[in-house]
């Protein structure tokens, strides 16, 4: 019997009259179009332009007087979350290089305390108190965290607006005192040398594209820096890792399809990187290193990766290669790990996550698949291939992560722990289902589901359906505390695992960018009908939520598909990208031209991409309930995009249904950070689908059991 209470009518409110900013038509020109922007006025590089500040303040009073009248809902939900939320945690502590290191939270606190040891005998260390280092950040950011092989220096890299561009600053461990000159505009990678250097990126100081790999000795100002390495390509992204033997530094260069890795010894006087294997376009690879060899996940010949290992100075010779775990149909190799007599290997088959381990020594190779269907199972931390242990961790939609180490010499496996979960979360109180959904092209794609297990597939639920699908980023079906609050009202959670993802593989990744970019948003399309034609989903309560690449697939379904959705959300949603990929100082346009395409050099590129640009797309139609968010400092999408989309969708609307715009004017693109700041915007979020689809304001309460005999079929 349905247990969902009727649903209730949304409250009533003032008259809702949000802002409409003038137009001021600007023509937009390209070498393969023309188009005007009435609303390009929005954009201030500086952000710093008081009119545009004016009328981003006016969204935000017009947003909360939209919420005011559930307001109490809003409390409600934010104590909910809260209320979920260990009041003091800890990560496990992770071995490195001889060390214990752990971050662990205080009591209210919303950012860790940092510490380390050597063993249970040694005295603990503090290395940094982050929440006292944001102080009253909204988005505070810690990049990276390292100390000298001496331990005499801290080195950390913080962003405190969201905008992605790192300080460094240098701690002097005896006295306490940070060093005078911060180095400004960096990534957040930082890499100690043995000689007590250290490495670090600097950044383009327009693009933000970390570009120069530069070498600081702690004590000395920047302006004596030394230059190691510059990549000329800015196709290309830097990162810098110490490799998990401490052996070497890693320097990882990167475009959407094309990888190389330098290389350089931590103990190294030159410090000159050497080449692993010459970059040539399509080939992607990542190396560990074991001794005088590589091991080495590498898609040469082979899609979907496979494992090889080959002499360190002949790396770049394919004849030296020996394989160690083949190419699988149906498989893809996700991430390698390598200890002193075993190789673990993490592999997504049928998109669900597993670990293949081989003993090197005798050859013996065993699979650790998840317990249940349901769940997934991934590599966890293992930062030093000197560990007697290997830590890999599974969960699923309704289970928190179990996190478990396998010894190597016994082949005992123990739990080290279940991520804590406050207020007595039940898992059998749910259900959670992977189907199998045919689209119009007839591809089945892979739908993770989840619901409580006293809400029946009768066509009365509402509907929360999410979706990514880009950039090759597979959605892992994990649990999300954040959630249960929905799903505690009777809502269906669904993740759709759509083409543009790697959920399938490179060929599922392909069929979801440049010129078949559209198969991600029928894919979610129709799997949306799919849910509400087997009663998953009352049609009339159907929502959809994406971020960023995932707030251009809530885009375009607001334009092709307004009827079918309620209410949409979108967080700092990539929605003018015809305009922002004709832009190559942006901060990642030229990086970007592999996955969309390049609009300034290619004539079919620019039609594709106009074609389904929601910006450009907007007509007068009734579209759905929508909350938009922005980050004033988001150097990823900017502020602009959202806030132009909002008013052209305003000024096109025909119906009744709200449009509103919440910019957060002192975060970047990840909103606020720490751990109870981050609740508001998600407390928000969800009053508004609750409001909307008349879902019930309290939870359910507890089903009055904990069997349920599931009838759901593949679609």
């Amino acid at each position: 019997m349905q247990r969902t209470p009727p649903a209730a009518a949304p409250a009533s409110r003032p008259r809702y009259a949000p802002p409409q900013p003038e137009e001021r038509p600007r023509k937009i020109t390209s070498a393969f179009g023309e188009r005007t922007d009435p609303w390009y006025w929005l954009r201030n590089d500086t952000r710093d332009a008081p009119e545009v500040l004016a009328h981003l303040n006016a969204e935000n009073r017009t947003c909360a007087q939209w919420f005011q009248p559930i307001e109490d809902l809003v409390d409600r939900l934010k104590s909910e979350h809260a209320a979920r939320v260990p009041p003091e945690d800890s990560s496990l502590p992770v071995l490195e290089r001889g060390w214990w290191y752990q971050s662990r939270y205080r009591a209210g606190a919303e950012h860790p305390l940092h510490v380390r040891w050597r063993d249970h005998t040694t005295v603990e260390e503090i290395l940094l108190d982050a929440a006292e280092a944001a102080g009253d950040c909204t988005a505070y950011s810690l990049g990276g965290i390292e100390v000298s092989p001496d331990n005499r220096w801290l080195a950390i890299t913080e962003d405190r607006i969201g905008s992605l561009a790192y300080a460094l600053r240098i701690i002097d461990r005896l006295t306490g005192a940070t060093l005078p000159g911060q180095i400004n505009g960096i990534d957040p990678d930082i890499v100690f040398l043995d000689d007590g250097s250290l490495l670090y990126i600097a950044q383009d100081p327009i693009t933000l594209l970390g570009y120069r790999i530069m070498r600081h000795v702690p004590g000395t100002t920047a302006a004596t820096d030394q230059m190691l390495y510059e990549e000329s390509d800015d196709a290309y992204t830097l990162s810098i890792e110490r490799s998990r033997s401490g052996a070497f530094v890693f320097l990882h260069l990167d475009s959407t399809t094309t990888s190389e890795v330098r290389y350089l010894r931590a103990d190294a006087s030159d410090c000159a990187f050497q080449v692993a294997i010459p970059r040539r376009h399509g080939h992607e690879y990542e190396i560990e290193d074991w001794g005088s060899l590589f091991i080495l996940r590498t898609n040469a010949e082979a899609p979907d990766f496979r494992v090889v290992e080959a002499p360190i100075e002949r790396m770049a010779d394919q004849q030296t290669w020996r394989e160690l775990v083949a190419e699988k149909p149906g498989t893809v190799i996700t991430s390698i790990v390598h200890f002193a007599h075993h190789l673990a290997v993490g592999e997504r088959h049928l998109g669900v996550g597993r670990v293949r381990l081989l003993d090197r020594r005798t050859g013996a190779e065993s699979v650790l698949d998840a317990p249940s269907s349901a769940a997934t199972l991934w590599l966890d931390v293992n930062a030093d291939s000197s560990a007697p242990f290997l830590r890999y961790a599974w969960g699923s939609l309704s289970e928190p992560a179990t996190r478990m180490a396998l010894e190597f010499e016994t082949g005992r496996t123990r739990v080290l722990r279940v991520d804590p979960v406050e207020g007595g979360h039940r898992p059998e109180h749910y259900a959670v289902e992977r189907r199998w959904i045919v689209v119009r092209d007839n591809v089945s794609v892979p739908v993770s589901l989840l619901r409580r297990i006293d809400t029946l597939r009768n066509g009365k639920a509402p509907l929360l359906i999410t979706a990514y699908g880009a950039y090759g980023h597979a959605q892992p079906a994990v649990f999300d505390r954040t959630i249960l609050p929905l799903v505690d009202r009777g809502f269906v959670y669904a993740i759709a695992h759509v083409r543009g993802g790697d959920d399938l593989g490179k060929a599922w990744y392909d069929a979801g960018r440049l010129l078949e970019k559209h198969h991600t948003f029928e894919d979610f399309i129709d799997v949306t009908r799919a849910l509400v034609a087997a009663g998953d989903a009352d049609p009339a309560r159907c929502c959809a939520l994406g971020a960023s690449a995932g707030g251009l697939l809530i885009g375009v379904i607001a334009n092709e598909a307004s009827a079918e959705y309620r209410a949409l959300v979108a967080h700092v949603p990539f929605v003018d990208i015809l305009t922002s990929m004709l832009d190559d100082e942006l901060p990642l346009t030229t990086l970007e031209y592999e996955e969309w395409g390049n609009p300034s050099a290619d004539p079919a590129a620019y039609r594709y991409i106009e074609r389904y640009s929601p910006y450009d797309n907007l007509r007068p139609r009734a579209y759905p309930a929508l909350f938009a968010t922005g980050g004033l400092h988001d150097s990823q999408v900017q502020y602009w995009e959202s806030a132009k989309w909002v008013a052209k969708m305003r000024r096109y609307q025909t119906g009744d249904a709200p449009i509103m715009l919440r910019v957060h004017l002192d975060t970047g693109h990840g909103g606020a950070t720490g751990r109870y700041s981050g609740h508001e915007e998600i407390a928000l979020e969800q009053a508004f689908l609750i409001d909307l689809t008349g879902a019930p304001p309290q939870p359910m309460s507890p089903p009055p059991f904990t069997r349920f005999e599931d009838d759901s079929q593949s679609c």
